[in-house]
This record gives structure tokens, C-alpha cells and sequence, in this order.
């Protein structure tokens, strides 16, 4: 096996689509010198990621004309055997493909959302108004053309079904280290009591809560059920969160939102879970990814009650629960059920953990991803 320098590009450092580049990075850092290197919004690096080991690089993130100078200095500074550009944004694999045609390094694009569909929700005039948003690096008239240049990428990697049929590539979904996300380790109980869950049912939301993802619908399924002792806990939300902005709520105290932690602190907050909730919304935004809130859940054997959306169904392989998207009564009747039937719950959580292990862990990723490095550098 031959080792090679691998540089990844992050559109954004400071949010979450570091998520999925430090997970490739960690994957292909077993047998490779790996670097992570992007714009960053706000001059730092992501919460939850801030204690990775892969090494980060930053640059300054500014407006056209500005932007230029950095765009240079990137594709000057880059220095890899193989540059594998995260997101189909300009400031990824736009940045990339630069370096391919100065330089003649070999590009591979990763794609684990619908970019363009994020913007697509906002309706005709919205649409409008956001393509003529020129001076933004990664405003919809750059991310459009990407979806363009996609073909000049020497190799495509996907998170999901969706994404393969638009763009064609190998399918590699999220996975996670399955022996550090594993139950046996934590002691669910001693946790909940650290946390002032103590004798409580938790209900968790995991990631930023956004419309799309079905926060409300949650917030109202969660309170139409009657019982005194459940909790809906959300991990991860940002310190404006409101999750009570809904007046009508009528169980305020129901409701705990706990402060953001670093990603290896989340399996002990996982823990906890009696049930995570992933009630994604049928929209442009969802169609295109796949949850990796979904894979947490899965190898830390909780069960998930979760929407007919994307690669969901599939992913969990019938190891959860399911819902149609966009109706909290249904929601809140699975709710029911789930905590109505624990040791059905907890079978199916196990299950899904054993699935987790077999088709969606780490080791998984190291293997696909090899063999993609190993054609490229095969290749003239």
C-alpha cells in the first residue's frame, strides 16, 4: 500500500458540513497523511469538532471582490497528491478544481447534501432574489454552476440514493466508530442523574433545529402526549434556540435544551436517550441528505422514530419506527407506542445497532474510500 498526502476542502469550517470532512479525514487518516483546509465563516473552527486531531487549516471568508485574494492564496498554499472537495460549493470544489487545471492533481468531489435544494424552498421570486446574489462565494449562481463542472471531478463519492441518481459516483453513507459509540460503555442512569434527568423518559432532538427537520412537529407531538415523566432534551442547538416561541406549548417544563458539546462527548449524551426523534420534513432541503444524527442513534442501540424521507427507511433496514412526514398526530401516536412497549423499543434499538456495525461503520468508510485512492493514483 502505497500512503499518499490527501487534502480535504470544507466549504465552511465553522459549521456543520465539518461533520462529514472530518469523518472522511478520520477514515482515511489510518493509512494516509491527511489535511482539512477551508474558508471559515467566522474565523473558527466548528464546536463539536474542535478537539479533532486531524490538522485544520484556515482561511478568511469575505464577500467578492475580496474573496479573490483568498481564492489565491489557497490554490497557491495547497499542497496534496489528491484533493477531495466536500460539498459541491465553490469554495470546495470550486477551490479544487482550480488546483486540478493549475496544477494537474487529481480531484474527487463528496457529496452529502442537495446544495442547491436548500435554496429551492423559498419559492419562485426567492429564487430569484438569491441568484442574482453574486458577491456571495457560495450564493446559488456559483453552487448552480458547480452542479455544472461536476463532470470535470475524477471521481464522486454520495451520502445517499437521491444524490447517486442526479450525479451518478459511489454511494458511501455516513458512518461512525462503532466501538466508540457503543452503550456498554455508559451507564444510562448515572447519566441522566448528571444531567437532572433523573427518573425522567427523554425524548431527544440531536443537531441545529431548523424548520425542515421537523422541530415543530416534534414540539407538538411531544405535547399533546400525557405523561408526567417524559422529557424532550435538544443537544446541539444554538444559544438563540426558543423551543417554547410557540405560545400554545402548554408544557413548558417539558422542554430542555442542553448546551452544545464537544462530538466526543456525545455518546454519553446519547445515552440518555430513551427515544431519538428524527422527524425530517419532505422538502428540497431534506431530499438530498440523509440524517447522520440517524447513525449516532443507531450505534448507540436507541430507538428511532423517524420520517419515510431520503434513504431513511432503508438505512434502518426496519430497525425503527417510522412516520409520514409533516404530521405531528402520527408522531405523537408512535411516541405513544414506543413508550408504551419498551422491550419491543429496546429489541429494535439492539438490531439496529447490529446493522450499524455490519453495513455503517468506520472501517466500512476505510475500506470504499481505499479503493477509490487507489485507482486514482493507478490511473495516468
Amino acid at each position: 500500500m502505497i500512503e499518499v498526502k490527501i487534502c480535504l476542502l470544507c466549504f465552511d469550517i465553522s459549521n456543520n458540513s465539518l461533520g462529514r470532512t472530518a469523518l472522511l479525514a478520520s477514515a482515511l487518516a489510518t493509512r494516509h497523511e491527511v489535511e482539512i483546509i477551508g474558508t471559515s465563516r467566522n474565523g473558527n473552527i466548528w464546536y463539536p469538532m474542535r478537539n479533532i486531531e486531524i490538522p485544520i487549516r484556515i482561511y478568511p471568508w469575505s464577500r467578492y471582490p475580496a474573496f479573490f485574494s483568498t481564492i489565491r492564496k489557497m490554490v497557491r498554499e495547497m499542497d496534496a497528491d489528491i484533493f477531495i472537495a466536500c460539498k459541491l460549493r465553490p469554495t470546495s470544489f470550486g477551490i479544487a478544481l482550480l488546483k486540478k487545471w493549475f496544477a494537474g492533481k487529481p480531484v474527487m468531489v463528496d457529496i452529502d447534501d442537495w446544495e442547491a435544494g436548500f435554496y429551492y424552498h423559498s419559492g419562485f421570486w426567492g429564487r430569484v432574489g438569491r441568484f442574482l446574489n453574486f458577491s456571495n462565494p457560495n450564493g446559488l449562481p456559483w453552487t448552480w454552476l458547480m452542479e455544472r463542472l461536476v463532470g470535470f471531478a475524477d471521481s464522486i463519492l454520495v451520502s445517499n440514493r437521491f444524490l447517486q441518481n442526479r450525479f451518478t459516483g459511489c454511494l458511501i453513507p455516513h458512518c461512525r466508530d462503532t466501538a466508540a459509540l457503543n452503550p456498554d460503555k455508559f451507564d444510562a442512569l448515572e447519566i441522566k442523574k448528571s444531567l437532572g434527568l433523573e427518573k425522567n423518559r427523554v425524548i431527544m432532538f440531536l443537531g441545529t433545529p431548523r424548520a425542515h427537520k421537523g422541530v415543530d412537529d416534534l414540539i407538538q407531538a411531544v405535547d399533546s402526549l400525557d405523561y408526567p415523566d417524559i422529557r424532550l432534551v435538544f443537544i446541539g442547538a444554538e444559544s438563540s434556540f426558543d423551543p417554547q416561541r410557540n405560545k400554545s406549548f402548554s408544557n413548558q417544563n417539558r422542554v430542555v435544551v442542553l448546551p452544545k458539546i464537544p462530538f466526543d462527548e456525545l455518546p454519553k449524551h446519547l445515552s440518555a436517550a430513551d427515544i431519538l426523534v428524527v422527524p425530517q420534513r419532505d422538502t428540497t432541503d431534506t431530499q438530498g441528505q440523509i440524517p447522520a444524527k440517524l447513525f449516532d442513534a443507531m450505534a448507540m442501540a436507541i430507538p428511532v422514530v423517524a420520517t419515510h424521507v431520503s434513504d431513511i427507511p432503508e438505512v434502518l433496514g426496519g430497525n425503527g419506527y417510522l412516520v409520514e412526514p409533516g404530521t405531528p398526530e402520527e408522531l405523537a401516536r408512535t411516541l405513544k407506542y414506543v413508550l408504551d412497549h419498551p422491550e419491543e423499543a429496546k429489541e429494535k434499538g439492539l438490531q439496529a445497532r447490529q446493522r450499524c456495525v455490519e453495513f455503517y461503520d468506520i472501517k466500512v468508510m476505510e475500506t470504499k474510500l481505499q479503493s477509490l485512492i487507489e485507482e486514482l493514483t493507478a490511473s495516468p
